[in-house]
């Protein structure tokens, strides 16, 4: 295989710059301070950035996420990359709610890939992927978008599936 994860032609045709069902907060900052969807600078790697909050019980947690919106770019992903800071990611938005399969070839750190339901609740995360990998890492159910963290981080912060993703793609 020569993408990061499988994807069939019919879904990378279907990728959108936006995710609307896994978004929520319409820009306006929340009690945590987090503002889903303010728009950043774009990465060091060209791609949009977006503010992402993830609630886990009574705590919010603000990351700065790229957008892999292209199939050239989700397939790529986070690969080739030495470090990944705690408050950094990348998410991959589908159009349509679909069962997802990412592996980790050429990924050189250990990520957690959360997959998010469309009303923006976590379905699973695969917590500290194996880099290099080519095993598949898949959803337990359809979703409408996955997230990428530093490996470990989601065990550190507490985030768990059922927890709320909320972001805007603008």
């Amino acid at each position: 295989m020569t993408s990061r994860f499988w994807i069939t032609a019919a879904f990378a045709a279907a990728l959108l710059a936006s995710c609307s069902g896994v978004s929520a907060g319409g820009g306006k900052a929340n009690a945590a301070g987090c503002n889903p969807g303010e728009a950043l600078s774009q990465s060091d790697a060209g791609l949009d950035q977006v503010r992402l909050c993830i609630t886990s019980g009574k705590k919010v947690h603000a990351f700065t996420v790229e957008i892999a919106r292209t199939s050239q770019q989700q397939a790529r992903g986070l690969m080739f990359r030495n470090a990944l800071a705690d408050d950094k990611g990348m998410v991959f938005p589908f159009t349509e709610t679909r069962m997802a399969s990412f592996w980790m070839k050429n990924t050189f750190i250990p990520l957690d890939i959360i997959f998010v339901r469309a009303d923006g609740s976590i379905e699973n995360i695969a917590m500290n992927t194996i880099p290099y990998s080519t095993d598949p890492v898949e959803s337990t159910a359809p979703v409408a978008a996955v997230l990428e963290l530093r490996g470990g981080l989601t065990a550190e912060l507490g985030i768990k599936a059922g927890d709320k993703v909320r972001w805007t793609a603008k």
